[in-house]
């Protein structure tokens, strides 16, 4: 069962792959995790259901994003032994000055107290990862990540964290709009609705990325070799 299949009609499905969409456009052979918002205003400081999670961090997405913590820690686990670098965009506390149209649209992430901006200590950055700080959605609007993965020779992203419909997805579209493969693992993204995160799935997966299971993204990547 893929996340969307029970959302998607299987006219839709048909309509898109008649249309030619997606199709694999395989990985490459140096990839970067990208460990996106995973801080504990998204996730909140344990597990707990949405509606007791929202009055931790009214922007926490509750219980779904620590299932997706736990999928995240066996595939860190994996690039700490390859040595193949980990990034973490995050988004940065924010002011009066620089919230944009954002502290209009979602004027609850302008009161997120300092606790939140922390990130989640069981997948937290270490000594060699590369701090990403964010204003916008995506992990390139603004940042010099793209000049680091060059730096890198990285070739191929696998996207993980928060949410799916919005920062995750706009990463994934800027990385692919600069040319790099793209991978989901589906089971390590999230979202405070099953509904955006399903579609938005499904979308990524005709137009701009590989998506599937971190198990089965871990099998694919395994025989790539580790990086001196």
């Amino acid at each position: 069962m893929r996340p969307w299949d029970n959302l998607i009609g299987e006219d839709e499905k048909t309509a898109y792959e008649a249309a030619g969409f997606g199709r694999s456009a395989g990985l490459g052979e140096r990839p970067a995790l990208l460990i996106i918002d995973v801080q504990y205003r998204t996730t909140g400081t344990h597990s707990m259901p949405f509606s007791e999670a929202v009055r931790e961090f009214p922007t926490s997405c509750g219980e779904v994003a620590w299932r997706a913590v736990e999928q995240i820690v066996p595939l860190l686990g994996l690039f700490r032994e390859r040595n193949w670098p980990v990034i973490y965009p995050h988004v940065a506390p924010k002011t009066a000055q620089d919230g944009g149209r954002l502290a209009g649209k979602i004027p609850t992430i302008m009161a997120v107290p300092p606790k939140g901006y922390e990130f989640v200590a069981e997948i937290a950055p270490v000594a060699g990862d590369i701090l990403i700080p964010k204003k916008h959605p995506s992990a390139f609007f603004g940042t010099a990540l793209a000049s680091h993965l060059i730096d890198l020779k990285v070739d191929t992203l696998v996207a993980t964290g928060c949410t799916t419909s919005g920062c995750v997805r706009a990463s994934v579209v800027d990385a692919f709009s600069y040319n790099f493969h793209v991978a989901v693992p589906a089971d390590c993204v999230y979202d405070r609705g099953a509904t955006p995160h399903a579609a938005n799935l499904f979308d990524m997966a005709q137009k701009y990325a590989e998506v599937l299971s971190s198990a089965e993204l871990a099998k694919r990547l395994a025989p790539l070799p580790a990086r001196i």
